[in-house]
């Protein structure tokens, strides 16, 4: 049996109830694609941005297996990767939409909720990044009020 305060070695096999966490979270992942992907907002975001969709899927399950598994196989930068896209506050609004209704089809309850939990700070932190100023009616965006 692994404890929780010692590393896993090498060989060592992937506890069951892991297995079936890493099934889930990537069924999360291809379901949440799915939706978005229909999306009439997110859909041409997601078509222009991701080139390679087997590649994207597996990265993003990796992301998220770290984020709720805390597993070591994502290496990237969430935030440094969603810089250079095109995207608007709504955007994250409808993303979490999606990512609500995907972690409810594929993941379990106590799952699902600590999911959301990560998505909803994930969106709050990198739309704050993204969008540090307010325009003159107050909505968020990323050219300071003196340009």
């Amino acid at each position: 049996m692994c404890r929780s305060d010692q590393p896993i070695q090498l060989g060592t096999p992937i506890p069951k109830t892991n297995l079936e966490a890493e099934g889930r979270i990537r069924k999360l992942v291809v379901r949440f694609y799915e939706i978005g992907r229909a999306d009439p907002v997110l859909g041409p975001l997601f078509e222009a941005a991701i080139p390679n969709w087997p590649e994207h899927i597996a990265i993003v399950s990796d992301f998220w297996s770290h984020a709720l598994l805390g597993t070591q196989r994502y290496r990237g930068n969430v935030f440094a990767s969603h810089m250079r896209l095109p995207i608007e506050p709504v955007h994250f609004d409808l993303w979490l939409a999606v990512f609500k209704q995907a972690a409810a089809e594929t993941l379990t309850p106590m799952l699902a909720e600590q999911a959301i939990a990560r998505a909803l700070h994930m969106t709050q932190s990198i739309t704050v990044g993204l969008f540090p100023y307010k325009d003159a009616e107050g909505k968020p965006t990323r050219k300071p009020p003196f340009a």
